[in-house]
């Protein structure tokens, strides 16, 4: 079969090589997959430049989220078990954990629809408790995490308030539900809340940004707001005064989605069904703004590290090793 290997560690465009590997062999308690779709992920750019908390051994194939056909041909949503990762044609998973894909989403969509659709609800919903009502505010709100943040929070009845950088990444916000969206490169990300709310601030913050993002959370934010910190894709890891916390009366909240894999599996479940209701009545859908063939990969997961792209990048091995789709 063929797959993206990474022999030695750097950017994702000098590093990935596409080779032809044998199938990986599923160990104990392990599936083999056919990969119909792969969603590129922002720790897939992490591992690949050894920045990330799970460092697989060298060499290893990225692809933490796919969508993918068992052996009796059920569509199954999967994280596959490193070092065999999705941007191959067939990976392993551990069977316990696999959900079904929604039948109402592509392979595409159903492959985005994993682990930044759960992170969201867990971040909304779990660890903020957001309210109908209550106004939420999304950092890089057109990207693959935050636009599955916008669309979870409409469903959820919130006011969604959008931040962006560049006009056609505006668009996309705004396509995708944003009440109102914030151009952090031609506006006053503070200025600009605050016009929105009326001086009152936002109440649950969505921050996978980190950096500037996060300091500017910490002035917007509500009494008795919350920020969600979910991860840190300027690569600025912020060092919050919690004296600042004190005052203003508002929490943080980390997130590491991955661990309720663990701690508590069942919350995954309980998850998944609530987001395929979702999709089912049309409130969720993954924005797959570019769906590429196995042959783009390495290209691909680039243009993610380098924050030019909108919604979610998908590989699609069935595409040929051709153009993008």
């Amino acid at each position: 079969m063929q797959a993206w290997q990474v022999h030695q560690l750097g950017e994702p465009s000098q590093v990935m090589q596409l080779q032809d590997v044998e199938r990986p062999v599923p160990g104990e308690g392990q599936v083999l997959l056919r990969v119909r779709a792969a969603n590129i992920n922002f720790p897939d750019v992490l591992m690949c430049r050894g920045h990330y908390q799970v460092r697989p051994p060298l060499p290893f194939t990225p692809g933490v989220e796919i969508c993918g056909e068992t052996e009796d041909g059920r569509r199954v949503l999967a994280n596959p078990a490193l070092p065999h990762g999705g941007f191959a044609e067939y990976a392993v998973a551990d069977a316990a954990a696999l959900l079904p894909a929604p039948d109402t989403l592509d392979d595409a969509e159903a492959a985005a629809l994993h682990i930044g659709y759960q992170t969201g609800w867990f971040g909304l919903h779990r660890r903020a408790r957001l309210e109908a009502g209550e106004t939420l505010l999304v950092h890089a709100a057109a990207g693959g995490v935050g636009s599955a943040a916008v669309q979870l929070g409409k469903a959820a009845g919130a006011t969604v308030i959008g931040v962006v950088g560049g006009a056609d990444k505006v668009a996309v916000a705004r396509e995708l539900g944003c009440d109102v969206v914030i151009d952090r490169r031609t506006q006053d990300v503070i200025a600009a809340v605050k016009e929105a709310t009326g001086g009152r601030g936002a109440d649950v913050i969505y921050d996978p940004v980190g950096g500037e993002a996060y300091t500017q959370s910490t002035k917007v934010v509500a009494f008795e707001g919350r920020i969600v910190v979910v991860g840190f894709a300027s690569g600025s890891i912020p060092s919050p005064a919690l004296n600042h916390a004190l005052v203003k009366n508002y929490a943080i909240l980390g997130l590491h989605w991955g661990l309720y894999g663990t701690k508590n599996p069942k919350l995954i479940q309980h998850c998944h069904e609530q987001l395929t209701e979702l999709a089912a009545r049309g409130a969720i859908k993954p924005l797959v703004s570019e769906r590429v063939p196995l042959g783009g990969g390495a290209a691909a997961v680039q243009r993610v590290g380098d924050g030019v792209t909108t919604g979610r990048v998908v590989v699609v091995p069935s595409l040929g090793n051709g153009a993008a789709a």
